[in-house]
């Protein structure tokens, strides 16, 4: 999975996104640092948001330092630290990292907007930022995701297509993620766009922290508000979150679609056993090897733009050089042609014991 494969789709987003958030400062995003050029002995800081979804430590981390170590020829350096959804946590781990002189950082901001001033502080100490996975504030260097508008629009669409002529009788409920996370407004405009004026929104909750235990709490709330026997769907923003409010679902005898993103494990055998519709299946080492190819060449003082052929703002940066990884929607159709192609997931890691059956029933063996 090279950053050749999905130039194609990237660059076909680019007038799109160049055009996303407006730039509050005149500033461009800052250049490769200006010491010496180094070799393949770097160091580079790795700062992800939290524990709470699965991707962070079973996918982005060892995904990132092995592309590190391949393109270093072993000899590259990650030093990790996880915020675990603390923002101030986050600054004090950068602070850290400025102090152990890495070479880079790749900075997944827990708030994009309260990191500002720690990206300013390593931009200062000669440390350039990739922004990874979400669109943090401040002079950072390089930036990749996935297109998150597109995701929200997955996921409205497969929960249209799921409730088909039901659409409009009844109500559905939207559980969106963090305010503090950018990616969860974009979602949430994605989703909208979709779903407004062709379903009922009953009920609809910025879910604090992305916790699975808020999102059950928010369901029983609107559950309780709405009637059981009036929803007819949930739009959840992710797995994580979905799976809380299938369990509150569950417990109130009622079975909607229900819509997930990340493609965990634990979503992906719900999808299997038909407990939730769909996921929102994102290539994660496109993103990790994009972000790893980005740091190692940014700490070796060399330009990014052969990696990074399009340009997205930032409210405080101009024109960040960036890579924007396609989508996939999720269903029980396509997990073989997906998850288990590309090595998420193999038929022995989703098929255990109780979902064999389930497995069984859609040809997954």
């Amino acid at each position: 999975m090279r950053r050749a494969a999905f130039a194609v789709a990237a660059g076909a987003m680019a007038v799109s996104l160049a055009a996303c958030g407006s730039a509050k400062e005149s500033g461009k995003s800052s250049s490769p640092s200006s010491s010496a050029k180094k070799g393949d002995a770097i160091k580079v800081g790795l700062l992800l948001p939290e524990n709470q979804t699965a991707r962070y430590e079973k996918l982005d981390r060892p995904l990132i330092e092995k592309k590190v170590k391949e393109l270093t020829n072993g000899k590259g350096e990650v030093v990790y630290a996880n915020a675990k959804q603390d923002a101030t946590l986050q600054n004090q781990q950068v602070d850290t990292m400025i102090t152990n002189k890495v070479d880079v950082l790749i900075v997944d901001a827990v708030d994009s907007a309260a990191i500002k001033n720690s990206v300013q502080k390593a931009k200062d100490a000669g440390i350039p930022v990739v922004a990874y996975d979400r669109l943090a504030q401040g002079p950072i260097s390089g930036y990749t995701s996935f297109d998150n508008e597109t995701v929200g629009k997955t996921q409205g669409q497969a929960l249209l297509t799921a409730l088909g002529s039901k659409a409009k009788s009844g109500k559905i409920v939207m559980m969106n993620g963090s305010v503090t996370d950018p990616n969860a407004a974009q979602f949430k405009k994605g989703a909208h766009e979709v779903l407004d004026g062709k379903v009922n929104i009953g009920k609809e909750y910025d879910t604090k922290d992305w916790k699975p235990e808020n999102a059950n709490a928010n369901m029983e709330a609107a559950i309780s508000a709405l009637g059981k026997q009036n929803i007819v769907g949930v739009y959840s923003a992710n797995d994580g979150m979905a799976g809380g409010i299938i369990t509150a679902l569950k417990a109130a005898g009622i079975k909607v679609p229900v819509t997930g993103q990340d493609a965990e494990l634990a979503g992906v055998q719900r999808i299997v056993t038909g407990e939730q519709y769909m996921s929102v299946y994102k290539p994660y080492p496109q993103e990790a090897d994009v972000a790893a190819e980005m740091a190692v060449a940014l700490a070796q003082g060399k330009p990014v733009d052969s990696i990074a052929k399009d340009k997205v703002d930032s409210p405080t940066t101009k024109q960040v050089p960036s890579v924007i990884v396609p989508v996939v929607a999720l269903t029980k159709d396509n997990i073989k042609d997906t998850v288990i192609k590309d090595g998420l997931w193999t038929v022995a890691d989703i098929c255990t014991g109780q979902y064999k059956s389930a497995c069984d029933k859609i040809g997954l063996k």
